[in-house]
């Protein structure tokens, strides 16, 4: 049975799932945490529902079985849409938090009632957005947007140096993510806090946040950005508490990190399906996390 010293699971697709792993260290830092990248077989937002839920079921008992997770945060809209429902039903016990775009919050924040979706073609055309969408249909005006290719060349731009910020705007284009976030933001319509135009963007895979900046050159300053980190990360929490599963750290001087007993478990640990060398640039870039917390796995 998972303690409360058992670490938490989180996993994706491949690296993008490091942004709700950021809020989620962020909102509780004294716990520990298993993240993996199924890099070998990303993007699953481009793959068919059965591959997806195959998938999804082959690394949640390999992180059940292998690390005694206490709960799983499945960190990626597709295959929550894919298979969440199926995992809750063979690990009931589990105390699990999947994604999905968050529309609703949107909701609560746009003023003109005109909200831009942007997401994998899975996620955008899984029966589970369809039914979300229906339901608020009459709500406010979405355009929603499949952004084929997006979340891949995310993926392989870690291995790219950054550019600085002020190098983004009227080059936004010049990279491979800026132009497909070009050609994506341009087919959507105007942007902007006029009537008709849309106020708020939610960003409905994980990996977009890390192109914030690029997406923020083309739709404006006024134009809200909705991601899913901050509240799965209070949702998890939650559930922890409910099942008296939050870990209680030990007493430190205040202003210092937690201490690690010798021999300890790293409090993260990050695993990959893929070349190890793509997560190690993207725990250091995104989470600023060594690459000593980087290993390659096998999942069958």
């Amino acid at each position: 049975m998972p303690q409360a010293s058992s670490p938490i699971g989180v996993f994706d697709s491949g690296v993008g799932g490091l942004s709700v792993l950021r809020a989620l260290l962020a909102a509780m830092p004294h716990e520990r945490f298993v993240y993996l990248a199924d890099s070998a077989n990303a993007p699953y937002g481009e793959r068919g529902d059965a591959y997806v839920a195959a998938r999804t079921h082959a690394i949640t008992q390999y992180l059940c079985e292998q690390h005694q997770i206490k709960a799983l945060v499945v960190a990626c809209n597709t295959a929550t849409a894919a298979a969440i429902h199926e995992v809750r039903s063979r690990h009931p016990a589990l105390p699990l938090v999947g994604l999905e775009p968050a529309v609703k919050p949107a909701l609560a924040v746009t003023k003109t009632g005109h909200v831009g979706v942007i997401g994998t073609r899975g996620t955008l055309t899984s029966a589970k957005f369809g039914k979300l969408m229906a339901s608020l249909a009459d709500q406010a005006h979405f355009v929603v947007q499949p952004c084929d290719g997006l979340a891949h060349a995310i993926e392989r731009s870690v291995a790219q140096p950054e550019p600085p910020p002020e190098s983004t705007g009227a080059a936004v284009g010049s990279t491979e993510t800026g132009a497909l976030c070009q050609r994506y933001i341009e087919a959507m319509g105007p942007f902007g806090t006029a009537p008709g135009q849309m106020d708020t963007l939610v960003l409905g895979c994980t990996h977009y946040i890390f192109v914030a900046h690029e997406l923020r050159a083309l739709v404006g300053p006024g134009v809200q950005f909705i991601e899913t980190g901050e509240p799965v990360a209070r949702q998890t929490q939650r559930l922890l508490a409910a099942a008296d599963l939050l870990r209680v750290p030990a007493e430190t001087p205040p202003g210092q990190p937690p201490a690690q007993p010798p021999g300890a478990t790293p409090p993260v640990q990050l695993l990959t399906t893929g070349p190890v060398t793509m997560l190690e640039a993207a725990a250091q870039r995104w989470l600023d996390l060594p690459a000593s917390c980087c290993q390659s796995v096998q999942v069958p």
